[in-house]
């Protein structure tokens, strides 16, 4: 393990920062080790309480009282709205007032914070983006709903002499007016949702804080929010139509129809709670080696997990292996081509998918039978991941290896490609044979990215959302070249450090939670999990694909 910085580290003493803490005190909330006990209770101040560290409590920080020095105020006078102490309480200036017990308060306001906080989360904030999910769309189906528009007053103008030409000029630049004007609603009520949407990852990042929070006088201030979020008032814009009149010819420039103006009309949602879930499993202390599956491979690159069948494997050669979740041997697969499976993977229907960098080409496998489902030109087929929706999700590069990309197909049909952020730069480094790919359960689209050294993880829409570039530790210090890559049924990340023998796991958002490697792991490549979150990773050299439970 990491000493210094992996997430199950021991605490250090907080006066001499070297030693390991046997003790803490419970009143300071101080770690301290053995010799520097002496040092922190050699004052004259009679309220230090050690205990052992593995009994240390959350002891509440009462706040100083400003008449009465080193005395702890744990009431509040409800007459002066002041925290007092038993020496205030007992004074004339308080004499008949009501008090109130301030920890009663902070478990009341902690509480409401809880409240709040599952509120937003739960049920506020998600409404919030599928408002902003709702009105994108209808921005994007703008153009063609106006094409419509424009299709049925076109029409109506062939009917007419070509005198009137100019009129009809006339009231298609009126349309285009209204529908400048639908889009500016439309925007200016996204752009409302997306302030909003701010608003409430700060307030949720203030909530969190306060939840872990101890210090009472800043809780109990705490006034909610809520209100202001819990209804938006959303603005339904409907279409304008044209209505194409027949008329005689000295009343065509009434005639010709007009265009209804934009109706909107002021709604309020109210929010409905998302299902939380309630299936939380912690890391384990100790990761657990529960078996090592010898696959015979020189080189062991791929390990994919089927339901029915166990396990997949392939390595530098054109021949790919089945074996039971006990390591059994089950069934082997001859490809047809000259090249060895950059990657495989199951569908949804139980067939395996596999692709092959020389023949540009993404292969299925089912019943004993190898078909062609994807083909490529310019590009060379990388790493595979079928989604929850059931697309698969292929990474490539371009023939020169200068650029590359994500594509989402649907069967054989392009249904997205992700390759540039928001300033047009690149998502992921050219030049590289590997790019392996996850999808997240919140949807999130996963790249080890090896020649970048980092984790490319963009959402849905392909917007980025953070790339993790290693944790610092002493005790790994070869370059962070991610391979192999995978996700958890707790939205974890995991992906190899092949050179530093570890396994990198990472929440939901790209933060560092642990490594692993203590189960002698060796030159690590390709990983995944199976259905109960058991981890099965390839050691490259050794050929062996080892299963390790990491979690409670």
């Amino acid at each position: 393990m990491d000493p210094d910085y992996s997430a199950q580290d021991v605490a250090r003493c907080d006066l001499c920062k070297t030693a390991i803490a046997q003790s803490y005190c419970d009143f300071c909330h101080v770690n301290l080790c053995k010799p520097c006990i002496g040092d922190h209770i050699s004052d004259e101040y009679d309220k230090h309480k050690i205990v052992p560290f593995q009994q240390r409590k959350s002891t509440l920080i009462y706040p100083k009282c400003t008449s009465h020095q080193n005395e702890a105020c744990k009431h509040q006078c409800k007459e002066c709205n002041e925290c007092v102490c038993p020496f205030c309480i007992a004074s004339k200036q308080h004499q008949g007032h009501e008090f109130l017990n301030l920890e009663e308060l902070f478990n009341i306001k902690r509480e409401i914070i809880h409240r709040d906080t599952e509120e937003l989360e739960n049920k506020i904030l998600p409404n919030y983006e599928e408002i902003s999910k709702d009105l994108e769309n209808k921005i994007a189906n703008l153009d063609g709903q106006y094409k419509k528009l424009t299709t049925d007053i076109s029409n109506q103008r062939e009917e007419f002499h070509k005198e009137i030409d100019a009129i009809f000029d006339k009231v298609e630049l009126e349309m285009i007016g209204i529908k400048e004007q639908h889009s500016s609603i439309l925007k200016r009520q996204l752009d409302e949702v997306k302030d909003t949407q701010s608003s409430i990852g700060q307030t949720l990042t203030t909530l969190n804080e306060m939840e872990r929070a101890n210090e009472i006088i800043w809780v109990i201030h705490y006034a909610s929010k809520n209100k202001e979020f819990i209804k938006f008032p959303q603005v339904s814009v409907s279409m304008p139509t044209f209505i194409p009149k027949k008329m005689a010819r000295e009343e065509l420039h009434s005639a010709i129809g007009e265009l209804t103006p934009l109706s909107t009309t002021l709604e309020e949602r109210i929010f409905t709670a998302k299902k939380p879930n309630t299936s939380v499993r912690e890391l384990l202390d100790e990761p657990e080696l529960l078996e090592t599956i010898n696959t015979g491979y020189k080189k062991l690159c791929n390990v994919a997990y089927f339901d029915d069948e166990g396990i997949w494997t392939s390595g530098d050669t054109g021949i790919i292996r089945c074996f039971n979740i006990q390591g059994v041997p089950q069934k082997t697969i001859n490809t047809k081509g000259n090249d060895w499976p950059r990657d495989l993977v199951g569908d949804k229907n139980g067939a395996l998918l596999y692709s092959e960098w020389l023949s540009r080409t993404v292969n299925k496998v089912q019943n004993d039978q190898t078909e062609v489902i994807i083909t490529l030109q310019g590009w060379h087929p990388l790493n595979l991941c079928v989604s929850t929706s059931g697309d698969l999700l292929v990474t490539m590069h371009s023939d020169d290896k200068s650029k590359a990309k994500v594509v989402r197909y649907s069967g054989s049909t392009v249904k997205q490609t992700i390759q540039f952020d928001d300033e047009g730069q690149s998502l992921y480094s050219g030049n590289s044979f590997f790019k392996y790919i996850s999808e997240n359960r919140n949807l999130d689209i996963c790249v080890a990215d090896w020649k970048a050294g980092a984790v490319v993880v963009v959402n849905q829409a392909g917007q980025l959302r953070f790339r993790y570039t290693g944790h610092p530790s002493p005790t790994k210090n070869m370059p962070f070249e991610p391979r192999g890559i995978t996700t958890d049924s707790q939205s974890c990340i995991l992906t190899v450090s092949g050179k530093n023998h570890c396994i990198h796991i990472l929440d939901t958002d790209g933060q560092f939670l642990r490594y692993i490697d203590n189960c002698d792991l060796k030159d690590l490549w390709g990983l995944c999990v199976d259905s109960i979150d058991s981890l099965f990773v390839c050691e490259y050299y050794t050929g062996n694909v080892k299963k390790i439970k990491y979690l409670k």
